[in-house]
């Protein structure tokens, strides 16, 4: 195992003022080829949070400093995302879920609880499939992967507008079909609110993130998981779901709930980002998940 390198900070960046706030450590590690970049903090059971597409490690960060307080916290970026790179190889479902397992190879003392939103659930959820002796406890938060992914139509345009284009102003329209209530989250966040938003725009207009989308999401996220493979899911795994999710919505959540016997907890007054918006409803549904 190699010793990961503690990650140097040059300039006053928005991954910096972040980084700054956070009660984490950044490192690097080489995961499956992948050079990717790691949050670490707190000591206690371990717990990997897995983001979404287009995103980076964080978004979590309105959750992480209770997690801290009782438990050992990983948060890598998702390859080709925030500092993470792609590297050279093609990035297929056999790589990320490798990179996944080297992951929690190298920073989890024991089987961690995994928690995937969106994109980060999808690869969850397979890994759990087929490595379910390596979890504790899956997590999925209004994740892919429950079906063919079919977003509203206006959330469709706006994110093609985005990603087309990637301007302060087309990010600004997408983000509003992410949030219930952008202006509210915008004040409650206060002076991270605008390196926040700096990072995400960077990143819809890096090469390595465009190059990742299109490596994981055709193989990950656009087509549902077999029923019969997620009926293979043998840890304790809970949905955690924002009521006004605009990606999958709540009946998605529902029926694999039924379907499946796993615990539903809705957030209310949230879209498909609920750690992002309710942080505090997100972290009393885990607490319960995780006592279970």
């Amino acid at each position: 195992m190699s010793k990961p390198e503690v990650e140097k900070r040059d300039g006053d960046t928005a991954r910096d003022q972040l980084l700054a706030a956070t009660p984490v450590t950044a490192r690097r590690l080489m995961l499956a080829g992948v050079s990717t970049a790691v949050l670490t903090g707190g000591d206690g059971p371990p717990i990997v949070l897995l983001h979404g597409p287009g995103e980076f490690a964080f978004t979590w960060l309105r959750v992480v400093p209770e997690l801290v307080k009782t438990n050992r916290v990983i948060v890598p970026d998702l390859p080709g995302h925030g500092a993470s790179r792609v590297g050279d190889a093609p990035l297929d479902v056999d790589r990320v879920l490798a990179w996944l397992g080297e992951l929690i190879e190298q920073t989890c003392p024991s089987p961690p609880d995994l928690a995937g939103h969106l994109l980060g659930g999808a690869i969850g959820a397979r890994f759990a499939i087929a490595h379910g002796e390596k979890l504790r406890r899956l997590l999925l938060v209004d994740t892919f992967g429950l079906r063919r992914l079919r977003p509203s139509p206006l959330f469709t345009l706006t994110l093609i507008n985005f990603l087309a284009r990637p301007t302060a102003g087309s990010r600004d329209r997408f983000f509003r079909h992410c949030f219930v209530d952008m202006n509210r989250l915008r004040d409650q966040l206060g002076p991270l609110w605008q390196p926040l938003m700096t990072y995400a725009l960077e990143g819809a207009t890096s090469p390595d993130q465009k190059a990742a989308l299109r490596g994981m999401m055709p193989g990950l996220a656009w087509h549902a998981v077999p029923e019969e493979e997620l009926a293979r899911i043998s840890v304790p795994t809970t949905l955690i779901w924002g009521r006004h999710d605009r990606q999958t919505p709540l009946d998605v959540a529902q029926r694999a709930s039924l379907r499946y016997g796993w615990p539903l907890h809705v957030i209310e007054d949230a879209a498909d980002d609920p750690a992002f918006e309710q942080p505090e409803a997100v972290l009393a549904a885990f607490s319960v998940a995780r006592a279970a």
